[in-house]
């Protein structure tokens, strides 16, 4: 799961090396070559025959599960030409409490207090980001918003895994193929006129292949063996490496808005699953 992080969080430094690509453009080839990538891949590791039927008879949990990913794709990608690295991967980290939100209406999980006070210091945290940012570049704000949609999504995804996790006749991975075939037919339209140069389209095939279908996959599988709260915990790291890249390779140093805001949230999540994985450890 380490590994998993540490390949994601290169997506926005990668991203500010391009030199003519942009919005939808980068969505529809990242997500091009990821489904490329995820058919090379699904095909050695399940073969052609089983990679078709998973998908006609996974259902409509495998279709649903795909359209979170395609959400999530392409939120990421447009928010980061809208705002900075730091912006996106403090709210993406919301996602573990979103989920807990969502489990709780969805699959009657109880919350406990912990996870209470987490919510309110972690929406204080991008509260503070928020109002901060409404006096500036308004981009920003709509940057935040769109990747809100990143956390929401995967939380519904987390949480439909999660009804399922006992179902081993459902083969979930090919529904990161579906997730990145539709974010690319999607994004198809928006991305006309390609403007991309060969230099982009090798970084855009690297974020495809290297940063997102290697990844996801190996996600996907380690929900059936590791912990949601584990899992939860060391996706922070994203978080840590992404800003990191971007400040070393592209300048990028988050302001104190998305400082104060980012470190609130993460002290949130990371007490509420440290507390979570400590009472399991002591019970």
């Amino acid at each position: 799961m380490i590994l998993v992080t540490f390949l994601w969080s290169i997506a926005g430094v990668v991203t500010r090396q391009l030199e003519a690509a942009r919005s939808f453009e980068v969505t529809f080839w990242r997500s091009a070559f990821n489904a490329l990538a995820l058919l090379a891949l699904l095909s050695w590791l399940r073969g052609p025959a089983q990679i078709v039927r998973a998908i006609r008879d996974g259902g409509r949990i495998v279709w649903f599960s795909g359209l979170c990913w395609a959400a999530m794709y392409t939120s990421f990608m447009v928010a980061l030409t809208l705002t900075t690295v730091a912006n996106v991967l403090v709210t993406m980290a919301l996602g573990p409490l979103i989920t807990a939100l969502l489990a709780r209406l969805a699959l009657g999980h109880r919350l406990p207090a912990r996870t209470w006070g987490a919510i309110g210091v972690a929406g204080a945290g991008i509260a503070w980001m928020y109002g901060q940012q409404l006096s500036g570049d308004t981009r920003h704000v709509l940057g935040t918003l769109v990747a809100l949609a990143v956390p929401v999504s995967a939380a519904v995804n987390w949480t439909l895994l999660q009804s399922r996790r006992d179902d081993r006749s459902t083969d979930m991975l090919p529904a990161v193929l579906i997730g990145a075939t539709l974010s690319a037919l999607a994004t198809l339209p928006l991305a006309m006129p390609f403007q991309a140069s060969a230099h982009d389209l090798g970084l855009l095939a690297l974020l495809g292949s290297v940063q997102l279908a290697v990844p996801c996959l190996i996600a996907v599988a380690l929900s059936r063996v590791l912990p949601a709260a584990e899992m939860s915990l060391l996706g922070l790291l994203e978080v840590i490496f992404g800003v990191t890249w971007a400040w070393l390779g592209a300048g990028e140093s988050p302001d104190m808005a998305v400082l104060v805001g980012g470190l609130l949230v993460l002290a949130a999540l990371a007490g509420n699953e440290w507390l979570g994985m400590r009472r399991r450890v002591f019970a």
